[in-house]
């Protein structure tokens, strides 16, 4: 049996997607007017850049596409070449929505459009993007990829796990559930 290779991305898919629902629903209350903690969206930014990029999408960026590549997967026109550039685009709209966020929490009172449509576009993005990893990618990957290879994938996951400082997972996992409280807080 081979080893797995592709479960932990997919748990740690699984935070993101909480994380996402709450940029959704805070970014539609931002679009009607009716949500205006902006600190909300920085949070939401040092989530997404240092847990779902630097942390997850490195796993896939640097360790799980490489070997798919280096195992016959082509670099341009596959199935990498697309993830790639849908995590750049994501890295665009997050950018767009911190500085639109930083533009309000400094008094400009005219960026909530701004804010909320990047935080929709990311979410939109993501939430498609997650579930071809899920349905197509890691499951081409659990296929493609020879056990030769899977020590090697564990090993750069682990080395990725390594340069994150403290109880890294444990943080964001609890900046999630902190941020789900506060929503059922205030829909009670």
């Amino acid at each position: 049996m081979k080893r797995d290779i592709t479960q932990a991305l997919v748990a740690e898919h699984k935070l993101i997607l909480r994380m996402l629902a709450i940029l959704e629903r805070n970014a539609r209350a931002t679009a009607a007017g009716t949500f205006r903690e902006y600190r909300f969206y920085l949070d939401g930014v040092d989530f997404i850049r240092n847990y779902a990029d630097r942390y997850h999408h490195a796993k896939e960026e640097d360790v799980l596409f490489e070997s798919l590549v280096k195992n016959g997967m082509p670099r341009e026109n596959s199935p990498v070449a697309a993830m790639l550039m849908e995590h750049d685009q994501g890295r665009t709209y997050v950018k767009a929505m911190e500085e639109a966020a930083m533009a309000a929490l400094a008094g400009e009172m005219d960026r909530d459009g701004a804010i909320a449509e990047n935080a929709l576009a990311y979410v939109q993005l993501l939430k498609e993007h997650i579930s071809k990893e899920d349905t197509v990618l890691y499951p081409l990957a659990e296929r493609l990829l020879p056990e030769a290879a899977r020590d090697a994938i564990v090993a750069g996951y682990e080395a990725a796990e390594a340069r994150t400082t403290g109880d890294f997972t444990t943080r964001y996992e609890m900046l999630v559930a902190a941020c789900e409280q506060e929503a059922v807080s205030k829909a009670a």
